[in-house]
């Protein structure tokens, strides 16, 4: 499935065959993640009438989406895709559509609104480790890896940007149920192109593991390791970049600003993670993807750190940019280091652990800001969420837990120079 590409570059990932068909057909099934927050969120507070049910309901969703995503992605690098993936896919997008019909029929009772929603929540395709690891099959040098999973990094987090936007667009002409709805069709319309692309098929299942847990394959206790710096750091990323909502609505509020400020100090933060993460993408680094990692973590949280100290607006969207900067290569690298650190069959698990560390850390992050904000200083509160990432930058690194690809052809200079001899976890036909 693999072409070897004299020029590395943007667009010599998206000239790999099947590359541009797939990627669109993932990124058509992920929009759905950034549509079906929100929309769903309006459904339930319409329908319900309370806040307070629709939040529940949404916690649901979101933490069984959330905690079970390792769990449903060791289906995939099981059974494959195509007899994992289009399943939950179909689930999802039905379940989905019977809770917009809950949403629309008055009196619906609430725990049938609250069981529905955790289980669609339980289905939710692990479509963004998927496509990572079907990069890493198409890809085996590993400059053009860095630049796929910086364009894919980026492309998400335009999904999440434009996701609500469109919900925005529905709500103003119908029902928010159709947001909800146009959530389903997505996810089962994209889902059903990615699985029946000739490069997702090369996505090979590797039977059944013995564990689930991030330590998979023979290798388990080393592999294990070889993830830990990973994970902490892209759950640590995730708990700085959702303290930001928060710190910037204080922020907003302290110096007499408008709401409407906020929304430009967060477009910042989002300029620049997508412009951090294309600049990362093109760099040849001479350096290990596990030596960069903290150096990203790092300027998140010194950044951050910086921010509360802006004495107005136009300091704080820069402060904010410029810590964005190292929030996408931040995860892109976790990313990096999590596929380098598994048997191929085990890659889906692996990306889906970052992925869940990330979700999660943004959970944790949104929580206990708002417990800080009434208590501490803003500054204090901006060093403290800052810290986190910065922390997490001293979490040791073990080059010995990566396993290379079996079979593929020669990497390239600067990056298999960083890659560790494989252990006996190699032979391992999982992620």
């Amino acid at each position: 499935m693999s072409t070897p590409l004299s020029r590395p570059s943007y667009a010599a990932v998206l000239r790999v065959p099947h590359a541009r068909r797939t990627f669109s057909a993932a990124l058509v099934g992920r929009l759905s993640y950034g549509t079906v927050s929100l929309a769903l969120m309006l459904s339930l507070t319409r329908s319900t009438g309370s806040y307070a049910v629709a939040g529940l309901v949404m916690a649901l969703f979101g933490a069984t989406s959330v905690f079970l995503s390792p769990y449903r992605a060791s289906l995939v690098d099981r059974h494959g895709p195509r007899r994992a993936l289009l399943p939950m896919a179909l689930l999802y997008a039905a379940l989905l559509c019977v809770l917009a019909a809950a949403c629309r029929r008055p009196g619906t009772s609430e725990a049938v609104l609250a069981v529905t929603a955790g289980l669609a929540g339980a289905c939710t395709p692990p479509l963004g480790p998927t496509m990572r690891a079907v990069w890493a099959e198409l890809l085996p040098d590993r400059l053009l890896l860095q630049r796929a999973y910086s364009v894919d990094g980026v492309a998400e987090e335009l999904l999440f940007v434009s996701g609500p936007l469109l919900v925005g667009g529905i709500v103003a002409v119908a029902s928010p149920v159709v947001g909800v709805v146009l959530s389903a069709v997505l996810v089962a319309v994209g889902t059903l192109a990615f699985v029946t692309s000739p490069a997702t098929a090369a996505l090979r299942p590797a039977g059944r593991a013995k564990s689930d847990g991030p330590a998979p394959g023979r290798g388990g206790p080393g592999q294990g390791r070889a993830l830990l710096q990973p994970v902490v750091v892209a759950a640590a990323v995730g708990v700085s970049v959702s303290a930001v909502d928060l710190l910037v609505v204080a922020f907003a509020g302290e110096h007499g600003l408008g709401d409407g400020t906020v929304a430009w100090v967060l477009a910042a933060l989002s300029v620049g993670s997508a412009v951090g993460g294309l600049v990362n993408g093109a760099v040849a680094w001479s350096s290990p993807t596990r030596a960069r990692l903290p150096f990203f973590a790092a300027g998140v949280g010194l950044c951050l750190a910086a921010a509360g100290l802006a004495p107005g607006l136009g300091t704080l969207v820069l402060a904010v940019m410029c810590a964005g900067l190292f929030v996408a290569p931040a995860l892109t690298t976790a990313y990096l280091i999590a596929d380098e650190s598994v048997a191929p069959g085990f890659r889906v698990r692996a990306g889906a652990w970052c992925n869940t560390a990330v979700n999660a850390g943004m959970s944790v992050g949104a929580a206990v800001v708002g417990l800080l904000v009434e208590r501490l200083p803003l500054p204090v509160c901006f060093a403290v969420s800052g810290a986190v990432a910065a922390v997490a930058a001293l979490v040791p690194w073990h080059r010995r837990g990566s396993a290379r690809r079996a079979g593929k052809g020669a990497q390239s200079s600067s990056e298999s120079s960083e890659l560790p001899e494989p252990s006996s976890s190699a032979s391992s036909s999982e992620s």
